[in-house]
């Protein structure tokens, strides 16, 4: 083999390695050496600090995007509003001094309620307000509590809205129909079952139909969460959404200071210590 390569150089003698025999013009081995482990030097940490610049550069866009958010304004679905209810200070002095007033006393037996000793359900034929307007009481209190109404022709019935539950804290759309309208149900506040043991077996009917009809006394609601409150008081159930539970607390202790209701220990313990939160 001769010790000539197509490089132009020669090759040592039991050796792998080349030489171009002009080491004097700056090209020698040595040099080529110490140009490769710089050049390898240089691509190792040059990777290294590509991938910490890249690491870098994704943990800015993430900062960004957790506080710019998403804001392309396509796709994905909207964010559901939460309605808030702040504690109401102006209520609270008021409703601290009714609920000293209300009488304390055990419950009537319940075995002797029955819906139909509160009168017709959504009767029109009462003297609170709404009264006397031609309109169901139901339509009445959806009217009221929904946003984005559309009405039937004639004006009392309500065909779709938006219901901003303050119950579940939830949004969900109203569309009157067979299937449909019974997702949104009218609440009772103080629930006819617990005014029945606590005092309105002393009421007129017509008081009793008036109680059941009072806005004061109702709240258009998700039916889920309707069915989950059943009869029970404030020592029993509050809303999940605590934001609503001074308000809550407020109109139950309204209704019942207007009705001339009593309550338990447990209930006038658990209404107090709902109103020293708010």
């Amino acid at each position: 083999m001769s010790p000539y390569d197509n490089r132009g150089g020669y090759r040592r003698r039991g050796s792998s390695s080349y030489s171009s025999g002009y080491s004097h013009s700056g090209y020698s081995s040595g040099y080529h050496h110490r140009y490769s482990r710089h050049w390898s030097f240089l691509r190792r940490h040059g990777l290294v600090a590509t991938i910490l610049l890249v690491v870098a550069l994704m943990g800015v866009g993430l900062i960004l995007w957790a506080v710019l958010g998403d804001d392309d304004g396509a796709g994905g679905t909207p964010a559901a509003t939460t309605p808030s209810a702040a504690p109401s200070t102006t209520n609270r002095a008021q409703a601290l001094a009714q609920l000293a007033a209300l009488p304390v006393r055990n419950q009537d037996p319940w075995e002797t309620y029955d819906r139909t000793q509160f009168g017709d359900p959504w009767s029109d034929d009462v003297d609170v307000q709404y009264g006397h307007n031609g309109c169901n009481t139901r339509d009445d209190i959806l009217h009221r509590d929904l946003v984005n109404v559309v009405m039937r022709s004639g004006g009392c019935f309500v065909s779709s809205g938006i219901l901003h539950d303050q119950y579940t804290g939830n949004t969900m759309n109203f569309v009157r129909g067979p299937n449909t309208s019974d997702e949104v149900e009218i609440d009772h506040i103080v629930p006819l079952g617990d005014a029945w043991r606590k005092g309105a077996q002393e009421l007129t009917p017509q008081e009793r139909l008036n109680f059941a009809n009072d806005p004061r006394n109702l709240q258009a609601v998700a039916q889920s969460v309707n069915q989950d409150k059943q009869s029970m008081d404030a020592s029993e159930w509050l809303p999940p959404n605590q934001a609503y539970h001074c308000t809550y607390v407020e109109r139950q202790i309204e209704v019942k200071t207007a009705y001339r209701l009593w309550l338990t220990q447990s209930e006038k313990d658990a209404m107090g210590r709902i109103l020293a939160t708010c």
